[in-house]
């Protein structure tokens, strides 16, 4: 029997995700030791509160069922956060959608919105997912640069009159992946300003939100003048929580963009596993203590590989938040080749930029997944390795 894939499936390539962890684990089997730094999976346990919640529900014979949404505990409670973290007021009825984690929520909403041939505005380099949501309804990508001279932040001077015009969807992630560029109320004003002025619908990736080093909160799109009148805000409990595995999110913001969403998820999945829902709702209503200890340890890991990085020559992105550091490296190599390099001579495992999209090129993405004392180590290493040697001379 021959297979022959549909032509839409030559949008989706294969990631180098998966060639970077077998080299890997061939490095390992010589005898190398590995600091994995690639994959933004949190390496921090729950809370125990959330762990002894999720056992007891789980351990109920009542708690099988399907769930077919989110329950109402659950979106009482993200309601509960926004008003206690942001000071934004949502209606847990008609302002709040649960999804299967964010990467659900984000490949899975183009297709609510978007026509084949709309424009969806994102930036390069972004998240994968982005694009891959973007390919799956047809849609065609432009992208927004992301520059120094722009504090990171997408440049939404840069979109051309015409591009505009057409644009259906705006996706923006600040902190970012890979870029940890920090928000403020004053951009996402302009944002507001721009999507009202081209009547275009903004998605914010707030996945990282909790992930910030200076100031009094968190920074929430949705808490910005006029935010609900022209778009939503997904989030995931994924990183801020450490429930990566429980996979479960919410997009909160307009309701009739939530209604729609809301009409498309009933014909996709039948929700979350109930005692899923119920351990969010302990997180959710407990963020305050869970979040504060993560970003004490967070903050320092950050200052650790941030202040080692430029003490060997490379230019990290200025960031006070998110969950990597995205540096450029000051040698004439390709980024793929010096991925494989350093995993090879020092035991370092990153992701190179092109991964994220062809402004990636001479760059790597580290997340700041591993102790303080290793991190440092890895610095150590990185020092020491041939190429980098050999580049000093």
């Amino acid at each position: 029997m021959k297979i022959v894939p549909s032509k839409k499936m030559s949008l989706f390539t294969p990631a180098i995700f998966g060639d970077l962890k077998n080299f890997a684990h061939e490095q390992q089997a010589k005898g190398m030791t590995l600091i994995d730094l690639s994959l933004g999976s949190p390496d921090l346990p729950p809370h125990a509160k959330i762990r002894e919640h999720l056992s007891y529900r789980a351990g109920l014979a009542e708690s099988y069922g399907y769930t077919l949404t989110g329950t109402q505990r659950f979106y009482d409670a993200v309601s509960r956060y926004y008003k206690r973290r942001s000071n934004v007021d949502l209606d847990p009825a008609t302002e709040i959608i649960q999804t299967i984690g964010s990467q659900e929520g984000l490949v899975h909403l183009p297709i609510a919105f978007c026509d084949p041939g709309d424009i969806v505005l994102s930036t390069n380099p972004a998240y994968v997912a982005y694009d891959a949501g973007i390919h799956l309804a047809g849609a065609t990508p432009y992208y927004m640069p992301q520059t120094a001279d722009n504090d990171y932040l997408p440049d939404l001077d840069a979109v051309p009159e015409d591009i505009a015009q057409k644009a259906k969807l705006l996706i923006l992630n600040l902190p970012g992946n890979p870029v940890p560029a920090m928000p403020s109320l004053a951009y996402f004003e302009k944002v507001i300003a721009f999507a009202k002025k081209y009547n275009i619908i903004v998605l914010h990736d707030a996945a990282y939100s909790e992930f910030y080093f200076t100031g009094d909160g968190p920074i929430s799109f949705l808490a910005a003048p006029g935010a609900k009148e022209v778009g939503m805000e997904i989030n995931s409990l994924s990183k801020s929580f450490s429930l990566a595995g429980t996979r479960i999110a919410y997009i909160a913001g307009n309701a009739e963009m939530i209604a729609v969403i809301k009409q498309l998820k009933s014909n996709l999945d039948f929700g979350i596993f109930e005692p899923i829902q119920d351990a969010a709702v302990v997180a959710l209503d407990n963020a305050e203590e869970i979040t504060e200890s993560l970003r004490a340890t967070f903050s320092q890991r950050h200052k650790t590989l941030m202040n080692g990085l430029q003490a060997l020559g490379w230019e990290a992105a200025p960031s006070d938040g998110g969950m990597f550091v995205w540096a450029k490296y000051p040698y004439a190599i390709d980024c793929t080749e010096l991925a494989f390099q350093l995993i090879e001579q020092a035991g370092v495992v990153t992701v190179p930029g092109t991964v994220f999209g062809t402004a990636g090129q001479g760059y790597l993405r580290l997340a700041l997944v591993q102790p303080k004392e290793l991190l440092q180590e890895a610095v150590d290493r990185l020092a020491k390795v041939q190429l980098l040697a050999q580049s000093k001379n």
